[in-house]
């Protein structure tokens, strides 16, 4: 058991009680204030070792050695709850740490979730922007390719109609030919119309000319045209290397292919209708003056289509500007959708950083809820572990364990206007067991086994004394009791409110508790017969509160003076307590206990005063004996369980107590001052104690001056009219809590 220092502490090996060696260190630690030796490191083998120790002594009768030992062991035990209270604070200290650092990654994740949600927003806006200017460009291009198509297709018509027009001037040229052959041949048979002819001959070799112009100007004219296709085709490649729009400007070129095709088609048509005008030359000369015509309109048709050749090269000026700033215009969209797309590359680089700054945050934040899980576990271990340490060392000393319970304001009752003049300390040492008192300006500090709250609910206040009620099982006498004022929560602790399950006192829970084990422990061979037994203590008289002839005119008669029936007190040599003549029923399970309740409530003396609309007028004193056996092993036990109400103290001047109640008055505070009398005489140890001057104390002797198991409730009102009463309940109790009674005494043996 002798351990290696662990974070600068050493730990000490610890012996047995009669072993012969003291606790030594194995190092030089630093001192402790109050203990003496060093820091000790406990494991949970050295604490167990420890509480299953055993006494040995080589003479059961020699005390002096008995009681060196008692001490060397409270002494090891105070070592081990000094370690553990260390240890505790050790881990509350760690435990804020690690909230800390929770609540900073907390923090932090926040802010990193804020910061990408703003960066979420503005991509969202950037990319909204960039779609609708992506959109905007998306329908000028397809109006200004719509607007380019139609020019194109414009063009095309024109050049089909240039077409049109050179071929019908190579005709008319081809037909004048013809004409003046057949002339010359006919110069002889038509000698009139030489002059005509001559003149015919003249105008056309001027139209030849003028034919000749005309073809000039065409083929300058389609130099310009192929020219300015040439352009538009760059254009059209360049769009198309941007926008991927060549497959229309492809399929324009094979429409218009096609149109070519078709118009060799009627070239070839028109050869053969030439060959056929050849044939029918005689019908040609009557066309002549015809052919004139036709001149003159060709004449105003070239004029027309000069024209309209001027206008087209206007159009193909303007078309050639707009494709130039629409060059311009893309190639801004373009570095603008770059600039766009390195600021959203940018953007998402950020963003990955930010959620991976963010998944380690939340690890982070996993771990840290990981280890504050861990430590709070272990400082439940060392809570119990110090609470059953805390609990043998009771046991060992003998001392009486005192819990106190603060109740909350009622609705009637007003919070002191200097503040509340009960606080509850942070510290370590007193944290759930010390209490605060101020009055006059004076601060008066006391420490309990375990302080409630207003805000503990009767569950709560049950889960720590649910171990003790056990043990009345195990074969121990167990007696508690609630101690207070008066309208400071007594009954309720004890009694709880009827008709509400949430409210059950610690009466009905412990009764639950003890069936429920005892059904439990059946399968291992236990048989348990119990017996329930219930009085009051009125004005110093007995009554028995499951007495079947008890009535309410019986209790006129007996506080008139006439005869009643007289219940007597005795104590045996085993401490067991009887008293005479007293209803004993015994019991099977929680619902006879409960409906037996409910009858010895109604009989229960009760009065209204100015303090308390229903205050107890007497002792209740609830008493469960039980007998158990193990068949198995032959072993027998036998428990009894005292749970007690006693009546509040009061001051006249305040509950304004007159006739009847002035009487009870008396008789609860001259009962509760023989208690404080028995209460001081076992804490100054002297040799005779009281216990005869009441009939309470007597009937308590066995729990305050012999071997059980004792607890008791101190009930404190949070009322700022009553802070005299709850600072001399605070003393009383403290004070109880000083009073060694002996150590508890198991009652079992074995079956002849």
């Amino acid at each position: 058991m002798v351990g290696t220092p662990t974070n600068g502490r050493s730990r000490l090996s610890f012996s047995m009680v009669n072993g012969g060696q003291e606790l030594c260190l194995t190092s030089t630690p630093t001192s402790i204030a109050g203990s003496d030796c060093g820091v000790i490191e406990f494991t949970k083998e050295d604490v167990e070792a420890l509480l299953n120790e055993k006494l040995k002594r080589k003479d059961r009768f020699n005390l002096k050695e008995k009681c060196d030992n008692m001490v060397e062991y409270i002494k090891k035990l105070k070592l081990c709850i000094k370690w553990f209270q260390e240890l505790e604070y050790g881990y509350l200290l760690e435990q804020k740490k690690l909230q800390d650092e929770l609540e900073s990654s907390e923090i932090k994740c926040s802010e990193m979730e804020m910061i990408v949600k703003k960066k979420e927003e503005e991509l969202n806006s950037l990319i909204v922007e960039l779609r609708k200017n992506n959109a905007f460009l998306l329908e000028k291009f397809t109006k200004e390719e719509s607007d380019k198509l139609a020019a194109v297709e414009s063009l095309t018509k024109e050049k089909e109609a240039r077409l049109i027009m050179e071929r019908s001037q190579a005709s008319i040229s081809e037909e004048l030919a013809r004409a003046q052959r057949e002339l010359s041949s006919a110069n002889q048979k038509i000698s009139s119309l030489n002059e005509m002819y001559k003149r015919l001959q003249d105008y056309i070799t001027s139209l030849q000319e003028y034919n000749g112009k005309l073809h000039t100007e065409l083929s300058i004219a389609e130099d310009d045209l192929k020219r300015v296709e040439k352009e538009k085709a760059a254009v059209v490649e360049d769009l198309s290397m941007i926008k991927g729009e060549l497959a229309l400007s492809k399929a324009s070129q094979d429409e218009a292919v096609k149109q070519k095709d078709a118009m060799v088609n009627e070239v070839t048509c028109l050869r053969r209708e030439i060959q056929q005008v050849r044939d029918d030359r005689d019908r040609q000369l009557s066309l002549v003056q015809t052919l004139s015509d036709e001149v003159e309109k060709c004449r105003e048709s070239a004029g027309k289509y000069c024209e309209e050749l001027d206008e087209m090269k206007a159009k193909t000026n303007e078309l050639e500007a707009t494709c130039s700033s629409q060059s311009f215009e893309l190639r801004a969209l373009q570095n603008h959708l770059a600039a766009a797309e390195n600021k959203l590359q940018v953007s998402d680089l950020t963003a990955m950083e930010t959620m991976h700054e963010f998944e380690d945050q939340k690890r982070l934040v996993l771990e840290l809820q990981q280890r504050l899980a861990d430590a709070e576990n272990k400082l439940m271990e060392g809570e119990k572990l110090r609470k059953k340490l805390h609990n043998t060392i009771l046991e060992l000393k003998g001392n009486i364990r005192v819990f106190c319970r603060v109740r909350p304001l009622l609705p009637d009752e007003r919070a002191s206007p200097e503040g509340n003049f009960i606080s509850y300390p942070s510290s370590v040492e007193s944290l759930g067991r010390g209490i605060d008192l101020v009055q006059n300006g004076q601060r008066h500090s006391f420490t309990y086994d375990k302080v409630f709250s207003p805000e503990a609910t009767q569950e709560d206040v049950f889960v720590e004394i649910s171990q003790l009620v056990q043990s009345a099982l195990d074969g121990y006498k167990v007696c508690i009791f609630a101690y207070g004022q008066t309208g400071s929560g007594k009954t309720y602790t004890m009694m709880g409110r009827p008709g509400l399950l949430e409210e059950k006192g610690l009466i009905p829970r412990s009764l639950e508790q003890i069936f429920q084990t005892r059904q439990s422990l059946q399968p291992q061979g236990w048989k348990y017969e119990m017996q329930v037994s219930m009085l009051e203590i009125y004005n110093e008289t007995i009554r028995d509160l499951l007495s079947t002839n008890r009535s309410a005119p019986d209790v006129l008669r007996a506080e008139n003076g006439s005869p009643m029936k007289q219940y007597s007190i005795k104590h045996d040599a085993s401490g067991n307590t009887q008293v005479s003549d007293l209803t004993v029923v015994d019991v099977r399970s929680a619902r006879e206990v409960s409906f037996l309740l409910e009858q010895a409530s109604r009989s229960r003396s009760v009065g209204k005063t100015q303090m308390n609309e229903q205050s107890s007028r007497s002792h209740f004193v609830f008493t469960l004996k039980i007998s158990g056996i193990n068949e198995s092993t032959d072993q027998q036990v036998q428990g009894i369980l005292n749970l007690i109400d006693l009546a509040g103290s009061e001051r006249l001047s305040k509950s304004g107590s007159t006739g009847d109640r002035l009487k009870e008055t008396q008789a609860i505070n001259r009962s509760l001052s023989s208690l404080s009398d028995v209460i001081f005489a076992l804490a100054k140890k002297e040799e005779h104690v009281p216990f005869r001057n009441s009939k309470l104390t007597y009937l308590l002797q066995p729990c305050l001056g012999g071997d059980s198991k004792t607890l008791m409730f101190v009930n404190i009102s949070p009322d700022s009219s009553s802070a005299n009463e709850s600072l001399c309940s605070l003393r009383f109790s403290a004070r109880v809590n000083a009073c060694e009674i002996g150590t508890p005494r198991r009652l079992t043996n074995t079956r002849p």
